[in-house]
């Protein structure tokens, strides 16, 4: 005995507005397919007009000055007695001999030691901004950060000057230059410049550290792991590369100053940049233009070295805490 299959339903067809009946909709049916965007990638040349603004201002502001230093640091100054113009490898020679190469090197150390300190006080102070509970002292601190980075030259110099000075307030009042403190010296520079690459330092890591996931720390607390063991195993490997990162670009951020330092110590503390300013205005030596541009050159290539190590440092943490 065969049993007669049961029907299946349909729906009902759709009345229209206008009276007539609209095609009946089964189960079956699905739906629409929705039409694919077209990838920004594929749309040809024209999304390259959005950058031509940003490269030639990077050509005309970055790219003509770097030539023009090229080319004066293998040539004679025309300022100079005989031989204007000509090639010469003496400005190079000349730039890393003598006082050149102790402004150098004073200007090496002075940034790797600012960088190094500011790295390590300003990863404390962005895990506690991150931590923190009250989301107006975030807010407060990030912008505090952000103006106090941009605070320099003539300003900064003076603030510290009015303040910690031989006749600064703070001076007078804990009797300092009893024991022997000068702000006009190495150890004043180095205290000047935390002022701006710490919460540099703070702005560059905070997005790192709001990166490391949750749970990351409740996988090392169920192991039994302590805070230490925390940061030492699991958040430090993993912020090594931000925390390079931040250190590369505050000593770049340091090596590049100029106005602070000449208006503070002048000639006390020999910087590179500003045995530049002494060659331009022939302070020490006239004739001395083009070596000036190699001091200049010099400085490139250190920024260079600083940005070949900065870029992957920077899309190797990407990879980690996206």
């Amino acid at each position: 005995m065969t049993t007669a299959p049961t029907p299946v339903p349909t729906t009902p067809a759709a009345t229209s507005p206008g009276g007539g009946a609209g095609a009946s909709a089964t189960a079956t049916t699905s739906p629409a397919p929705t039409p694919r965007r077209r990838p920004l990638a594929r749309l040809g040349g024209a999304s390259w007009l959005a950058t031509v603004p940003l490269l030639l201002f990077f050509l005309i502001g970055f790219g003509l000055p770097t030539v023009a230093i090229v080319i004066g640091a293998f040539t004679t100054s025309s300022d100079a007695e005989t031989g204007a113009g000509q090639f010469t490898f003496d400005n190079l020679t000349a730039s890393v001999q003598g006082g050149y190469q102790t402004a150098m090197l004073s200007s090496l150390k002075l940034s790797a030691l600012t960088a190094l300190l500011a790295t390590v006080l300003g990863l404390p102070l962005a895990q506690a901004v991150v931590t923190s509970r009250h989301g107006w002292l975030r807010q407060a601190v990030l912008t505090a950060s952000g103006v106090l980075a941009n605070f320099g030259g003539l300003p900064l110099a003076f603030a510290f000057v009015a303040t910690l000075g031989n006749a600064g307030e703070i001076t007078k009042l804990l009797h300092l230059t009893d024991h022997g403190w000068s702000l006009y010296s190495f150890t004043g520079l180095t205290i000047v410049y935390l002022y701006f690459l710490i919460p540099l330092m703070v702005l560059t890591i905070t997005p790192a550290l709001d990166g490391l996931r949750t749970q990351w720390r409740e996988a090392a607390q169920n192991n039994r792991a302590t805070t230490v063991q925390y940061w030492r195993h699991v958040a430090l490997p993993i912020l090594l590369p931000s925390l390079l990162g931040g250190f590369v670009l505050l000593f770049g951020s340091a090596f590049a100053a100029y106005a602070t330092a000449a208006a503070m110590v002048g000639a006390t503390v020999p910087l590179v940049s500003r045995s530049i300013a002494d060659a331009l205005s022939g302070n020490v030596l006239v004739g001395q233009g083009n070596l000036a541009l190699a001091l200049s050159l010099n400085m490139i290539i250190v920024a260079v070295l600083v940005m070949a190590v900065y870029l992957p440092l920077q899309r190797r943490s990407a990879r980690w805490l996206s």
